[in-house]
């Protein structure tokens, strides 16, 4: 996953599948184990570059956070437990009660953006697609998915299968610093 950039596990696990001359039953890891291993694979392999890249990802991530203040906005997945590559973007959550006022925010300060959606498996068991507005911060490229605070689910976290771990802008601030 880190040599070849892939940010996504199940595409990761059917490239190693096929690389491997696996056949399609075989048994393949979970994500859980995979995220593991790439901790542990840069943590040895990724010296100085890994932990730049990372502290960047980081500092950009709470820079994104102040700037959408007074949203609620979280940081969540691979910048947050540190499981990334080259190849990663900053993933935030926005909680709001008017999902329209994301989108003016970004155009009073005349912020550049583009709108998308992205598709969350959440914790009621459904699926649901939510405003995405996918923009560049200090040159990182940034995902801000958002969410209304009406839906009381949360999204599941595509590593562990449970709520997704969300981190506030101060255990944001205490990762920045202790770098």
């Amino acid at each position: 996953m880190c040599s070849l950039h892939l940010t996504d596990y199940q595409q990761a696990k059917l490239k190693a599948r096929d690389q491997l001359g696996l056949g399609a039953d075989a048994a393949l890891p979970d994500n859980q184990s995979i995220e593991t291993a790439v901790l542990a694979y840069q943590r040895l392999f990724g010296g100085a570059a890994y932990a730049q890249r990372l502290q960047r990802l980081r500092a950009t991530a709470l820079h994104a956070m102040r700037w959408l203040h007074p949203l609620d906005v979280r940081l969540v997945g691979a910048v947050a437990t540190g499981a990334i590559n080259d190849a990663h973007r900053v993933q935030l959550h926005a909680l709001t009660d008017d999902v329209e006022a994301v989108d003016f925010q970004f155009l009073d300060r005349g912020m550049p953006f583009a709108q998308g959606e992205r598709r969350y498996r959440m914790t009621d068991g459904r699926q649901r697609a939510v405003p995405l507005l996918q923009f560049s911060a200090d040159g990182i490229g940034v995902d801000l998915a958002v969410f209304t605070r009406d839906r009381p689910a949360q999204p599941l976290s595509p590593v562990t299968g449970r709520a997704a771990k969300r981190l506030r802008m101060g255990e944001v601030e205490a990762l920045v610093q202790r770098a």
